[in-house]
């Protein structure tokens, strides 16, 4: 064990963050902290880091345990260049290198004893210097800096001149070449394009040390780690298996938590009808069997209504009219700024009822093609057509729709000035905006609200054409799942841009990369594009590429098969439970006549008749063990 966490608690004021967090983190396991904006996670990392001090509980860390810790935002300072910063993670192969260099010179002017001491001190220290990989360091610097997508001509850049994401990069970059036992990651796909997370992910999936994520990149989770802690109720709670592993595990257990509930429910209440009848019997035996039952009923351990995360924030979308067959039309499009050609000659179709997910590296331009099919930029050369009766509700990651003098009221009653101020409260409210903050001003919020404000904004455009620019940016994971379910039941069109490589994956129906200055078009999600991209791109020239789904019919009849089965199997099991119930209901029902004989008074008198009731009280109860097991194991298979 590398990392424990015993029983961590955590206040600022009279608000509870963390009570009680305990997990711990195997040496070379790689693990995941999730929750919802607020939950604590960042907290946790800081207490880790002994950054906070906890209320209560304690970290313990094995003895000699190296930690590199990435916050979700640093500032690096100085003039060195990125490729210095970088390398100065490795600062004593450095110092042991020049060393090495030096001696090598002296050697030339040294002879005798001297010589000889000098060789083996030389020798020593170049052994050390090989099994530290003293041979390979600046090569993997360079490799880590191409991975987090800086290009070589952006090695010799000074620090001092990028923005506060790059500076963000090149620390993780110190980290990652420092090779820690433990690296504490905080959000670390904030700053990258979907080229570096594929890097970073295969990164962390080989390396030998441990590795702590907080991240709402649930497609990065499911690629790396293989336990999720979460964090909920300012509690924690441990499961083992991926993200799609502990998204599935939750459910099941808040569909448990969810069953004990309502069927307690449903035992109190008729406890208390029949109470309710023993009282009404005005008999005293009767009111006593009544009393007797209220005293059971107080004792009872009330189980907690288990909360469901997602009724939080409602978000529908739904057109005011249909548009026709064909939403967007581009013929031609060309588009640069100065010298740099963004792309050119770009073609392609948007039909009715279609999600479909513009992808590409970071510069490529895919927010400036958002914008010229919004008319917020001119273009250099082609065609956009908009198909009949095609209304766009658009949502830009820059929050340019947004006005920062209003209040976040204005804003809803601005775009429906005839809506009550209740109708308003009740929109702002659906969004997690309550109270007073309702009359906050808009360039006052922090970008997570003013995402969610836009989304409101966009559910009341009632548009059936929606153009998203990174609409999950900021959003917890929580109201993702959200946005995810909406956009899937959304009856009108979608085109949206996102490096979030999950949310693609479950609501598009189409992909546009963008790459080499064109697009290349795959008719599938996310999981598709990546087993179909290499293929697709072998020598097939052309500004627009199709790739359609060979095997879509082949994975249909075999989905149809697996349902089948399953069908199949719900339907023996259940046959199994209901015959098994039969059983125990009629045995339960034997026992009961067989108690009742034993207490008549010539039965009572009958040794004889005693010991054969005696000896099929005792069998039936055995056999009723055994259908209990029988039951319950049926009952969990449902899980």
């Amino acid at each position: 064990m590398i990392l424990d966490c015993q029983n961590i608690s955590k206040a600022f004021g009279t608000d509870e963050i963390l009570k009680q967090v305990s997990f711990h983190i195997e040496a070379h396991e790689k693990a995941a902290v999730v929750g919802i904006n607020g939950a604590g996670k960042s907290t946790l990392l800081k207490i880790i880091m002994r950054q906070l001090d906890p209320d209560d509980g304690t970290v313990i860390l094995a003895k000699n345990t190296t930690i590199g810790y990435l916050a979700q935002y640093q500032d690096i300072s100085g003039g060195q260049t990125i490729y210095e910063e970088v390398l100065s993670a490795r600062g004593e192969l450095v110092q042991i290198e020049e060393k090495l260099r030096e001696m090598e010179g002296q050697m030339h002017s040294l002879k005798g004893e001297e010589l000889e001491g000098l060789l083996e001190k030389y020798n020593r220290m170049h052994h050390d210097f090989e099994l530290r990989d003293g041979y390979a360091y600046r090569s993997e610097v360079a490799g880590v800096i191409r991975g987090l997508g800086f290009m070589e001509m952006d090695f010799n850049r000074p620090v001092s001149e990028l923005s506060g994401g790059q500076k963000t990069r090149v620390f993780l970059g110190k980290l990652l070449v420092t090779k820690p036992d433990l690296l504490i990651l905080d959000e670390p796909t904030n700053h990258l394009d979907m080229s570096s997370i594929a890097w970073l992910e295969t990164f962390l999936s080989n390396y030998k040390g441990a590795v702590l994520i907080v991240s709402h990149d649930r497609y990065f989770l499911d690629k790396i780690v293989t336990k999720v802690i979460e964090l909920s109720g300012h509690e924690a709670a441990t499961f083992l298996g991926n993200y799609s592993a502990y998204a599935v595990k939750k459910a099941a257990v808040r569909d448990a938590k969810l069953k004990a509930w309502q069927n307690q429910q449903r035992e109190i209440k008729h406890q208390e009808e029949v109470i309710a009848r023993l009282k009404s019997f005005n008999r005293e035996k009767s009111v006593r069997r009544a009393e007797s039952r209220e005293k059971m009923l107080d004792k009872m351990e009330r189980l907690e209504k288990p909360m469901e995360e997602q009724a939080d924030m409602k978000i529908r979308f739904e057109p005011d009219i249909v548009s026709g067959n064909d939403v967007l039309m581009v013929e031609n499009l060309a588009k640069s700024f100065g010298e740099n050609c963004l792309f050119s000659n770009i073609a392609f179709e948007i039909k009715r009822g279609e999600r479909v997910a513009l992808i590409g590296d970071n510069g490529t331009g895919k927010t400036t093609m958002l914008k010229i099919i919004n008319e917020l930029l001119p273009f250099d050369a082609g065609k956009i057509t908009l198909g009949t009766n095609v209304h766009i509700g658009y949502y830009d990651q820059e929050h340019q729709v947004l006005c920062d003098d209003k209040t976040l009221f204005e804003e809803i009653s601005d775009t429906r000035p005839q809506f009550t101020n209740t109708q308003v409260r009740s929109v702002l409210a659906a969004f997690l905006f309550t109270d007073d903050d309702v009359f906050k001003r808009v360039g006052d919020i922090s970008g997570g609200e003013k995402g969610r404000l836009s989304l409101a904004k966009l559910m009341l455009s009632e548009a059936n054409f929606l153009i998203l620019d990174e609409p999950t940016n900021h959003l917890d994971i929580t109201s993702k799942e959200i946005l995810e379910s909406a956009l899937n039941e959304y009856t009108g069109t979608v085109l949206f841009v996102s490096h979030d490589r999950y949310f693609i994956n479950k609501t598009a129906t189409r992909i546009l990369d963008l790459t080499e200055q064109t697009v290349v078009n795959y008719i599938g999600n996310y999981d598709y594009y990546l087993e179909k991209r290499e293929v697709q791109m072998q020598g097939i020239p052309a500004a627009v590429k199709n790739v359609h789904m060979e095997g879509r019919n082949e994975s249909a009849r075999q989905n149809w098969k697996q349902k089948k089965e399953e069908q199949a199997r719900i339907r023996r099991r259940e046959a199994a439970l209901k015959r098994t119930e039969e059983e125990i209901t009629g045995k339960e029902a034997r026992m009961q006549e067989l108690n009742e004989e034993m207490n008549r008074e010539e039965v009572a008198t009958n040794a004889g008749r005693l010991s054969e009731i005696h000896k099929e009280l005792t069998k039936l109860s055995g056999e009723l063990e055994k259908l209990y097991e029988v039951w319950e194991g049926l009952a969990e298979e449902e899980c």
